[in-house]
């Protein structure tokens, strides 16, 4: 049966910079905590780089008009701080800032409406070099490069989305050491995503006080405990504090949640947080990006020691995650359509009917071309059909749910996994970063956009 979606729902899809434009060191750019990160032995799957990527840097015209040819309606896509001020600190690049200009022209031209991220992770390395997104000192550097950025791209961007996945780049990059920049120390990826929250805060006042329509996008994901004893259900609240309650709470209630503030107490005592810090990381927006991959079953294990270096969750060093027995995709990650739909539910009934966009959803396969050339990747359709009716639910129940954008335009760098796991539905040959085929999840969601239906 297909299902409906409303005539002015956004169907787009996403990418980011450091995982598609390569071209490091051109046009005036610097080295990002990812680049560097990247060229540490051991810490990419397969000693990938980011220096080639997709070199969506030399052939932005070429992937516009591809998605044009497919009737996408808008992308999403970041700017890489050390291209446009390289360093983090001091003037804009002319060189820099002027690929982000030929790109927005590019897709403007096609009738492609671009959603830029101002930070998806690539925190110019120089700034990680005194100290990172720990330090209070870089959300008010954000805020500056964030207000550059509007300066010269304001009249022609319209949707602004500040900070992409606090949660992965406070937890994997300074607890776990999974992404860059790859420290493990609890106390300073609490501070991060403080400070990550604090940059959202200035950089969204400050350019909503210019007239942008500005929101974020934060990983989401249902949490259920495995059993009804108090230990799992106590698993299963710190989990959901970690994961979704330390970053909605603050942005839409303006409070962190106090169990997770006492759970966290022997990590950290929070002495980062200002004053006047909560008021601005809760000033309005105009709308939440939701990135939704998958959920989370949890159980009470024996408990490990409270300061574990490595771990994405301090203070939970009891929890356990458990095998629902779900179907799987090359990341590992249960597929769990439903979920989506669970945390479209709580965000209206818990924190009320701010307009929704899902800014990240896909998959990966292992996807490589047939004999004749084609990519039929029916597992990734299957995929997105399933959570685009859950989409279609939402919006049935007058959920705010204005758009969604498939993760990923093109296989990209896949952070910590490299060239191995492939989201897109463009397939790219890495081995020189330039040929692109589309897939056959290319053309099904293209058949999604002429119809509005599932």
């Amino acid at each position: 049966m297909n299902e409906p979606l409303p005539g002015d729902f956004v169907l787009g899809v996403a990418s980011s910079a450091a995982q598609t434009e390569g071209a490091l060191y051109r046009g005036g750019r610097t080295a990002s905590i990812w680049d560097t990160f990247s060229r540490r032995p051991g810490h990419i799957l397969g000693a990938d780089t980011t220096e080639i990527a997709c070199e969506h840097y030399e052939l932005y015209r070429q992937d516009a008009t591809l998605m044009a040819e497919l009737g996408i309606g808008a992308f999403r896509t970041s700017v890489s701080w050390s291209r446009v001020q390289p360093g983090g600190r001091g003037p804009v690049s002319p060189e820099g800032v002027g690929f982000y200009h030929r790109l927005v022209d590019a897709l403007l031209e096609r009738g492609i409406e671009p959603w830029l991220t101002l930070y998806h992770w690539d925190l110019p390395q120089e700034l990680e070099d005194h100290g990172g997104w720990p330090v209070r000192d870089t959300a008010a550097r954000f805020a500056d490069y964030a207000l550059m950025v509007h300066d010269a791209l304001g009249d022609r961007v319209r949707s602004w989305i500040t900070v992409n996945e606090p949660w992965c780049a406070a937890m994997l990059g300074y607890a776990a050491g999974e992404h860059a920049p790859g420290r493990l120390e609890p106390a300073s990826a609490l501070a991060a995503a403080h400070h990550l929250l604090l940059g959202h805060g200035l950089a969204a006042g400050a350019l909503r006080a210019r007239g942008a329509r500005v929101g974020l996008a934060l990983d989401l994901h249902p949490v259920h405990a495995l059993s009804a004893s108090a230990a799992d259900a106590d698993a299963a609240r710190r989990i959901d504090g970690l994961a979704n309650r330390l970053f909605l709470d603050p942005v839409l209630l303006g409070r962190y949640p106090g169990d997770v503030i006492e759970d966290l107490r022997a990590t950290t005592d929070f002495g980062f947080v200002r004053a006047s810090d909560l008021s601005r990381i809760a000033g309005p927006v105009d709308f939440l990006g939701v990135n939704y991959y998958t959920g989370h079953v949890v159980h009470a294990g024996p408990r490990r020691p409270v300061t574990r270096p490595g771990s994405p969750w301090p203070g939970s060093e009891h929890v356990r995650f458990a095998d629902r027995g779900l179907p799987r995709t090359a990341m590992g990650w249960e597929i769990d359509p439903s979920g989506l739909l669970t945390v479209l539910r709580r965000l209206v009934g818990q924190y009320g009917h701010v307009p929704l966009y899902i800014t990240e959803n896909g998959a990966a396969f292992n996807d490589e071309p047939g004999p004749d050339g084609s990519v039929q990747d029916r597992d990734r359709i299957a995929y997105l059909r399933a959570h685009l009716r859950a989409c279609s639910a939402a919006v049935r129940e007058q959920i705010p749910l204005r758009g969604y954008f498939a993760w990923s335009f093109l296989d990209n760098f896949e952070w910590a996994w490299g060239y191995r796991r492939r989201f897109g539905l463009v397939y790219v040959d890495h081995a020189d970063g330039r040929r692109r085929v589309p897939k056959a999840s290319a053309a099904w969601y293209a058949a999604v956009i002429r119809s509005r239906t599932v």
